[in-house]
């Protein structure tokens, strides 16, 4: 659903809480760990930095394909495998949590364990037998997150920009003003679609490029019907159009563009590749087999059979927001919560 700027609630508070911020004039001896863990309907992320003078320095990482929504769309639960794959990958994030001595965090579920009717009886257990808080956060919080964590990659300008986060199990779209020092959320955007509710929706086995082409049009259409509320409210005003996204799937795309041997962030994050490009790489994704699509250096095994209803939302965002460059990054939730807590403690991350 849609909503103004005016009606989004304040930023929610961090789960586990530190001792009152230091004072500006100890902030240089004394600075906080901090961690931020992203738990989506495909990918289980952690990011722990420290504030730097130029933002912040990240110090551990970790980034794991749980499929945590895999056969949610036809049951509704989260099945005792996918939860096994997710605890696995938190008790990864627990244990490096603790090593690195993090004294404030925030960790975050979205749409997987908000749709599942088990979704907070999982969120018990991994408190439980992690000790890692989980915060089911509203689909406005998860653009505002995605927002903070990647507006600096805008393209410069001053036409209308929108952001966009393809997840798992949804998709949200925010539409930013960036004439301030700081980008504000003009309106935003949560539709039902991400990579695996998509795929789940249409289905897998398709044996001839033609099916798998007629396939991919049901799913772009079924992602472009999702987005049509949002349309309507968009600025008639096309011109000096911006866009950037943030997901596996476009820094995907933005590798098989550059041709990379294997992922490289450095070459991608920040990226501004030509609409025309995305549109052509989507449609030869969306006639290949997985095979095919696992065979390519940058899409491997894991995101051969997710990629194209990546790819069929991409192009459905392309249809309502025609920008003739896509901004590509490598960044969003995880950077958008450190940039919250620090912000917190008066650091200007």
């Amino acid at each position: 659903m849609a909503h103004n700027a005016a009606s989004l609630p304040p930023a929610p508070q961090p789960r586990r809480e530190s001792a009152a911020p230091f004072p500006p004039e100890r902030r240089q001896t004394l600075r906080h760990t901090y961690g931020a863990l992203d738990l989506g309907t495909n990918n289980c992320r952690l990011l722990v930095a420290r504030p730097a003078d130029d933002g912040f320095v990240v110090i551990d990482a970790f980034s794991r394909v749980v499929r945590l929504g895999e056969g949610l769309a036809g049951t509704g639960r989260l099945s005792d495998a996918a939860i096994d794959r997710a605890l696995a990958a938190l008790s990864v994030c627990a244990d490096k949590l603790c090593r690195r001595r993090v004294s404030l965090s925030r960790s975050v579920a979205t749409e997987a364990c908000r749709r599942a009717a088990n979704g907070r009886e999982f969120v018990d257990r991994v408190y439980r037998e992690t000790g890692i808080a989980l915060d089911i956060i509203a689909p406005e919080e998860e653009a505002r997150l995605a927002m903070l964590g990647c507006h600096r990659l805008l393209e410069p300008g001053d036409g209308p920009a929108l952001i966009f986060d393809i997840g798992g199990g949804s998709t949200e779209l925010v539409l930013v003003d960036t004439d301030g020092s700081m980008p504000k959320i003009k309106s935003w955007w949560s539709a039902p679609w991400g990579v695996v509710s998509l795929t789940e929706s249409e289905g897998r086995d398709f044996a001839t490029p033609g099916e798998r082409a007629a396939a991919y049009v049901r799913m772009r259409e079924r992602a472009r019907h999702a987005f049509r509320r949002f349309a309507e409210q968009l600025p008639a005003d096309r011109s000096n159009l911006r866009l950037m996204g943030t997901s596996g799937t476009v820094t995907t795309l933005a590798s098989v563009h550059l041709a990379l041997p294997s992922y490289d962030r450095r070459a991608v994050d920040g990226l501004m590749v030509p609409a025309d490009s995305m549109r052509a790489i989507s449609q030869m994704l969306s006639t290949m087999s997985p095979d095919e699509r696992a065979d390519l250096p940058c899409v491997g095994g894991e995101r051969a059979d997710l990629v194209v209803a990546g790819c069929a939302i991409l192009e459905a965002i392309m249809d309502i927001w025609p920008a003739q460059t896509l901004g590509v990054a490598d960044r969003g939730i995880r950077e958008g919560i450190l940039r919250s807590l620090m912000a917190r403690d008066g650091y200007a991350a």
